[in-house]
């Protein structure tokens, strides 16, 4: 038999990926093709784990960095950028999150191509050097912040997003599922020490150039040492790989990777209303301003958590149940954000929210690839419609806010849009239902 019949007849269709989300207690099957070896992954050993290490630290730094604009979302709308809107400031960490996202429709390729290595040190760079440019600028430069901000560094950590969730693939089989929840935890933990750091330093006496340059050094140390640990195993461009275009036509058939995608893309335009603006409702609404400071701290404290968990509560509920029960919660959570108005709501909406969406985040694009050199174009593909989440959620929300903070409507479109979204993965269940 050849090499490409014997690789045909072990790849797994999509039918066989749509059971594998339900199935409780499934993992990776050890027999799914990996084009990057003849041999499967090795699920283990230190190269393994120093290269999943590296992919938390990008993590880490990527967005939990992102999920820590809230911190700034307040800074610029209440001292630095006080002649622009909420909505026109939110355009900033919105645009990050949208070309972290989008840029993976160039990394993923390259990645399919044998670039690893390439993307990591220049994504790193560009991240690094973003934030000590940033550090550059003066009160009511809303123009150099947006470029440096939203868009050098969405750039930097598009690059580098994408490939460091995808390598894990080659190193994992079976912990696959565990381990990428496991590097996901690293944004939740970043998006907990960043604001910690960021509020401390923007808000205390230090000031923003030295404490954006502080925060910069820190950031670079860690890329650093994100770069030294991540390996691969051999070469994607061992063996042929996928067109793009042959990609997404095949994706554009999938009904399961379609609702996959749709599901995440309008889930998460409600998704960043609380990560952008929990910080600001806490001191709008007359609590300690100390206090709200570590409103977010809380959130991603409770997200780390939740991501940790993700993998090992999959195993026995099924990705997909897991996905529609968590979805589902968080929009109601974001819907009861209008009640906010003390402490201890803060304190729950944060805990609540933050394990939710911790959770929700399973990697479903993972599971339905049948195909792993196909896996870089597939998750820049889906990574290009969710992009649109965080471009258009935060502003948005930011107009229905308007100047006079009206906190209801945005609370309840964000919930409501959210609510859409899960639905769309509840038809999914329904679908393998009726197969069956």
């Amino acid at each position: 038999m050849s090499t490409t019949q014997s690789r045909t007849s072990n790849t797994p269709s999509a039918h066989e990926k749509l059971d594998d989300l339900e199935e409780p207690g499934h993992t990776q099957s050890s027999n799914s093709p990996a084009h990057f070896s003849e041999y499967d992954p090795p699920d283990g050993g230190f190269r393994a784990w120093a290269t999943a290490f590296g992919c938390f630290l990008i993590q880490f730094c990527g967005f939990g960095y992102v999920s820590s604009f809230g911190v700034y979302q307040d800074f610029y709308t209440r001292i630095y950028l006080t002649n622009q809107s909420p909505s026109a400031i939110s355009w900033i960490g919105a645009l990050t999150s949208f070309l972290a996202d989008n840029i993976t429709l160039i990394s993923g390729p390259l990645y399919d191509r044998g670039w690893f290595y390439q993307l990591m040190i220049v994504g790193s760079l560009l991240q690094s050097l973003s934030l000590f440019v940033l550090s550059l600028a003066k009160p009511g430069q809303f123009y150099l912040i947006f470029m440096v901000q939203g868009v050098l560094s969405g750039i930097g950590m598009g690059l580098t997003y994408g490939p460091c969730m995808a390598v894990i693939s080659q190193h994992f089989s079976k912990r696959r599922t565990l381990v990428m929840s496991l590097v996901a935890s690293g944004s939740p933990l970043g998006a907990v020490i960043h604001p910690i750091m960021l509020n401390r330093l923007l808000n205390g006496t230090v000031g923003f150039a030295r404490g954006t340059r502080t925060s910069a050094g820190f950031v670079s140390a860690l890329l650093l040492i994100a770069c030294l640990s991540m390996r691969t195993r051999a070469l994607s461009t061992s063996t042929p790989t996928a067109s793009y275009s042959a990609v997404a036509r095949k994706c554009s058939r999938e009904v399961p990777f379609i609702l996959v995608t749709a599901g995440s893309t309008i889930f998460q335009i409600g998704y960043y209303f609380p990560i952008f603006y929990l910080q600001l409702d806490s001191i709008k609404h007359g609590i300690d301003v100390h206090f709200s400071f570590y409103s977010l701290v809380i959130m991603n404290a409770a997200c780390t958590v939740g991501r940790c968990t993700a993998g090992i509560i999959a195993a026995y509920t099924g990705a997909l149940n897991l996905t529609i029960a968590s979805t589902v919660a968080c929009s109601a959570l974001v819907i009861s954000m209008i009640a906010l108005s003390d402490i201890a709501n803060v304190v729950v909406l944060g805990l609540a929210y933050g394990y939710f969406s911790g959770v929700s985040l399973v990697p479903l694009v993972t599971v339905l690839t049948p195909d792993l050199s196909e896996l870089g174009a597939r998750m820049g593909i889906c990574f290009a419609f969710t992009a649109f989440s965080g471009l258009l959620g935060g502003p948005i929300s930011g107009a229905l806010l308007s100047s006079q903070y009206r906190w209801w409507i945005p609370s309840l479109w964000s919930g409501l849009i959210s609510l859409f979204g899960s639905s769309m993965f509840v038809v999914m269940r329904l679908l393998i239902y009726r197969r069956r």
